[in-house]
Order: structure tokens, then C-alpha cells, then sequence
């Protein structure tokens, strides 16, 4: 049975998530502070399969939190923000921190549902399709089985879908993809996302394995068509 990590202030809410995620066979926690999640995910007391993340919480928010778990603890399940907020600039911040999706109040609690099993079946598949398969570009190490990336000998940190698309463009070099393209192979589906989520994540993986992120070495942008992975 999948655990989900349910961090959210309102009860009213939290309690209908649980009730519609239980009803589909998923054992359910709830908290209703940042802080808490925090320490709960910290002391690793059980394992979470998921992560829903509400944005406006009491004292440490949904952003912070969210960060706090991609880069202090380095956790890679899948996180989910749930929120009340409709700007794109606040989505854009949400993928910023290491967010995989994004669904907004008020919410069909089906669509949650749905939400919830294609980001979980996608992590099981990858989790089952792990090889030893180590990929080398210049000073570039990826290593596919145990998701690890390093930069000459330097291990770098990244979010479980920043190594996906790092992995899947380096799987493929020299081969020019969408926007949507990369979307749809990369997150697993075409119909619950907005395809500038990829500009998001090409951005931060630039920031971590370029020396010169403004002039990417790896990661080329081919204007009007999307980005390639470049190998010599």
C-alpha cells in the first residue's frame, strides 16, 4: 500500500483528500504544518510514497518546504502542490523548488486522483527500469542506476524530473525536442501540465552542470524548436 504525505492547514481539505485517496486503496498522513513535515520526513520514522504540499501553510510555506526537502534532504518522490494560487508566476516557483506538478483549489478530487497514480506509476517504473547504465559526456557522469550525477568528480543534487530530463537528453545527443515533446516523454503525460514547466527545468539543471549557465556547453537552446543535448 502507497503512503501519501498529506501537508495541509485546512482540515476540511486535508480530510477530503484522505477520503477520496483512501477510497482508491492509499494509506494516507496528515499534517498541518511545514515544520512537522519537515521533521516527520527527517527522522524517517516511515517511508512516504508522495508528497501533496499545500503553498500557504503556517510558519515554514509550501515553497520552502518543498526546497528544503529537494536540496537539504535530497528526497526524489514525486511532490505535488496543492494551493489556491492561479498565477503562473507562483507554478513557475512551485516547479522552481522542486515541485512536479501543480493542481489548483478548488480541485475535481477525481483529477487529484488521477494525478496521484500517473506521478507514482511513472516513479515505479523508473525505480524498476534502474540499470548500472552509466552515461560519460566530457566531465559529465551520470549514473543511471543509482541516479547520481557528477560534475569532474563533484556530485550534483538534482530534483527527481531535473535528472529525467537530464537523462533522457543525454540518452538521446544531438537530437532537437519540443517543449511539449520533452513534456510529454519526461512527465509521462500531455493533458495535466503545462509544457513551460520544461523551461523551468532546463533552467535549474543549467544552473547546476554548466560552468556557464548563460552559455550552456551541454544543454543548447535551438531557437523557435526547443533544446538539444549536445555531444561532440
Amino acid at each position: 500500500m502507497k503512503t501519501i504525505l498529506i501537508v495541509e492547514d485546512e482540515l476540511t481539505i486535508a480530510e477530503l483528500i484522505r477520503d477520496y485517496l483512501e477510497l482508491n486503496g492509499f494509506r494516507c498522513v496528515l499534517v498541518a504544518s511545514g515544520h512537522k513535515a519537515l521533521d516527520m520526513v527527517k527522522q524517517q520514522q516511515e517511508h512516504y510514497d508522495l508528497i501533496l504540499l499545500d503553498v500557504m501553510l503556517p510558519g515554514l510555506d509550501g515553497f520552502q518546504l518543498c526546497q528544503q526537502l529537494r536540496e537539504g534532504l535530497s528526497l526524489d518522490i514525486p511532490i505535488i502542490m496543492v494551493t489556491a494560487r492561479q498565477e503562473d508566476i507562483d507554478k513557475m516557483k512551485g516547479f522552481d523548488r522542486g515541485a512536479d506538478d501543480y493542481i489548483v483549489k478548488p480541485f475535481n478530487p477525481n483529477e487529484l486522483v488521477a494525478r496521484v497514480k500517473a506521478h507514482l506509476s511513472r516513479y515505479d517504473r523508473l525505480v524498476q527500469r534502474r540499470t548500472e547504465q552509466v552515461l560519460q559526456i566530457g566531465g559529465l557522469t551520470i549514473e543511471v542506476g543509482a541516479r547520481r550525477v557528477q560534475l569532474h568528480g563533484e556530485e550534483r543534487f538534482l530534483t527527481l524530473k531535473e535528472f529525467d530530463l537530464l537523462v533522457f537528453m543525454a540518452q538521446h545527443p544531438n537530437q532537437v525536442f519540443s517543449k511539449e515533446h520533452l513534456f510529454e516523454r519526461v512527465w509521462g503525460y500531455d493533458a495535466l501540465g503545462d509544457a513551460s514547466t520544461v523551461t523551468v527545468h532546463v533552467r535549474k539543471l543549467r544552473e547546476k552542470i554548466e560552468a556557464d549557465p548563460s552559455n550552456p556547453l551541454w544543454i543548447e537552446t535551438i531557437w523557435g524548436v526547443g533544446y538539444r543535448f549536445r555531444k561532440d
